[in-house]
């Protein structure tokens, strides 16, 4: 039976949102978080970019040391040679290929540089240096897929399957889509193909987790596994993308939905916990009417929506709130005397901070000093969660500083 699989790419699309950022300390939270949650696969950035390299290089280092259980770790290219050979000596053995595709990108973004003949071109030698280079997997990104004619689409689907790729990543790069026109073009292109074709939908029309949840019913549909992009809190470009929580709840409470099979060993208990993290991290507050996370989900007021809350949530609750776990109660959030540490504390502080929360410092000199070094990449007083990695991963983490450490 076919089954659905997550993919987020918070650490690529969310952060490269306009007006907002991430510490490379705080992409590899994401990452933690991720693993934590059971998702299938994290894009976790641009391994062909000289400022991410350090970065990749702890993440693979923390996967081969067991942080981040099985999830898998991706790298985002352009379709191109270029892009590939800089990434590959840093390990990753997951790629996602992205080249735009639509007539409208060929004339106004490409300005008669390439066409459809060149675009496959491009990708297909992209995807063949990937493969040969040692990837496991490989998925090919159609930018704008949405807007390409579909005979194109499919032309361009069947020479990455030929060229070696795993996937086919269908971008509603504009968020223009809706959720039966989306199913049915997945539908026939999966079927067509033999291939998950993967969502990746942008919130414009509001649409984006509808949209994800569509197109993936239209990949089981054709026999093939869906694979859907999220991202934490539903950050990403412009109007955002699907919400990972949302996505999954979808699946888990949706109507109709019942007989889809999940094949992530998903652990909700840690979704209040990412995403209360990552709105600290991100500095962007939640909304109240945020799903699952936000103040208000499980908040009842009027009469009749009180008294019936009163004598059975499930009168007006879709699902168990503690299903989300625990709201996260900092060590620095603590009100009246505390002592912190952080970019210029003490080893007494630290000391005391790590007995606080229990946790085994594997090497302390160099947990003191990622410590410092962490707090001053992020600007803000390190969460618990924060504190505990660093305690037990600190050679591996002190690859995020090199020449430092």
């Amino acid at each position: 039976m076919p089954r659905i699989h997550f993919l987020d790419v918070t650490n690529r699309d969310g952060v490269q949102t306009a007006r907002t950022g991430l510490s490379k300390f705080g992409k590899t939270m994401v990452n933690v978080y991720l693993a934590r949650l059971g998702v299938a696969q994290s894009e976790i950035g641009f391994p062909f970019l000289f400022h991410e390299q350090p970065y990749v290089r702890a993440q693979v280092a923390l996967a081969q040391a067991g942080a981040l259980g099985d999830l898998r770790l991706s790298g985002w290219c352009r379709g191109v040679r270029e892009d590939v050979g800089k990434a590959l000596p840093l390990g990753l053995k997951h790629y996602n290929l992205s080249i735009s595709t639509s007539d409208y990108m060929i004339q106004n973004k490409f300005k008669g540089r390439l066409d459809r003949k060149a675009i496959i071109a491009e990708m297909t030698a992209a995807v063949r240096a990937a493969k040969d280079g040692g990837a496991e997997t490989v998925g090919v990104n159609a930018e704008d897929g949405s807007r390409t004619d579909e005979g194109f689409l499919l032309e361009f689907a069947l020479a990455a399957r030929e060229a070696g790729a795993d996937r086919v990543r269908y971008c509603d790069t504009i968020g223009g889509e809706s959720p039966g026109h989306i199913r049915e073009r997945f539908a026939r292109l999966a079927s067509a193909t033999g291939l998950p074709i993967e969502t990746h939908c942008h919130n414009d029309l509001g649409m984006a987790v509808a949209n994800s949840v569509a197109g993936a019913l239209g990949d089981l549909e054709a026999g093939q596994d869906a694979w859907i992009n999220t991202c934490v809190n539903g950050i990403g470009e412009r109007a955002g993308n699907a919400d990972l929580l949302s996505t999954i709840l979808a699946f888990q409470h949706g109507f109709g939905l019942e007989k889809t099979e999940i094949g992530d060993a998903l652990d909700l208990s840690w979704a209040r916990r990412f995403a209360l993290w990552a709105s600290y991290a991100f500095g962007q507050p939640l909304p109240y009417n945020q799903v699952g996370v936000g103040r208000n989900a499980f908040a009842h007021e009027s009469g009749i929506h009180a008294d019936g809350a009163l004598k059975d949530h499930g009168n007006y609750e879709l699902f168990d709130e503690a299903a989300l776990g625990p709201f996260p109660a900092d060590w620095h959030g603590r009100e009246g005397r505390v002592v912190l540490t952080g970019e210029y504390g003490g080893k007494a502080g630290f000391r005391h901070v790590m007995e606080g929360l229990g946790a085994e410092v594997a090497d302390e000199e160099l947990a003191f000093q990622l410590v410092q070094l962490c707090n001053a990449m992020t600007g803000r007083p390190l969460t618990d969660d924060e504190l505990r990695l660093i305690a037990a991963y600190p050679r591996e983490l002190a690859l995020l500083f090199p020449g430092q450490l």
